[in-house]
């Protein structure tokens, strides 16, 4: 009993001591690959699973990390970086997410494409918005306002016709035909 009553103490302390922390920053995200994002003053930072803050509070945005990176946001332009706040991709993009499947939707101009871990483009910047690659797809918008899908190749699967496209999940994706909802399959036939 007292063995049990020595964890609970333990686990209340750290949960005090966590949340003393915490109150340093405006705001605290999830943890994700040990580490969290952390905001104070509009500017913002990364701090382990201890608390210690361990990339300065310096960019104006930054995302959670995600496959090793994070994409961080500085005078303007976004670029990514790892976990010791060294910069692995040069703040060059007027937009980034998240890698997702070894790839990131990023923008040049009013450009999107996709990314790759050495800030290269592997699929062209040549959509007016792009979304993450999930399940094997991108929902892509092109010049003339159409969402279709494109595989991690950067081929289209799916064609353009949609007035807005979702995500997939689970094999299937909300898309929008004028203004009525619908849900596809991976080959893009209407399930529902």
């Amino acid at each position: 009993m007292k063995k049990y009553l020595f964890l609970l103490s333990m686990l209340a302390m750290n949960a005090v001591i966590a949340q003393a922390w915490m109150k340093e920053y405006d705001h605290v995200d999830d943890f994700k690959g040990g580490m969290a994002l952390v905001g104070k003053h509009e500017k913002h930072g990364f701090v382990n699973m201890k608390g210690k803050l361990v990339i300065p509070l310096m960019y104006d945005d930054a995302l959670s990390f995600s496959e090793g990176y994070a994409a961080v946001y500085l005078n303007g332009k976004w670029g990514y970086i790892d976990s010791t706040g060294k910069q692995m991709i040069s703040l060059k993009f007027k937009e980034a997410f998240s890698f997702n499947n070894g790839l990131a939707v990023a923008a040049i101009d009013n450009e999107y494409g996709f990314i790759n871990k050495e800030g290269k483009a592997v699929i062209p910047f040549s959509f007016s918005y792009a979304h993450p690659f999930a399940e094997g797809f991108a929902a892509v918008k092109n010049s003339k306002e159409l969402w279709g899908y494109i595989n991690m190749d950067g081929k289209l699967i799916i064609p353009y016709k949609y007035n807005y496209a979702d995500e997939f999940a689970d094999g299937k994706a909300r898309v929008m035909v004028g203004d009525k909802w619908l849900e596809i399959d991976t080959a893009g036939k209407t399930v529902k």
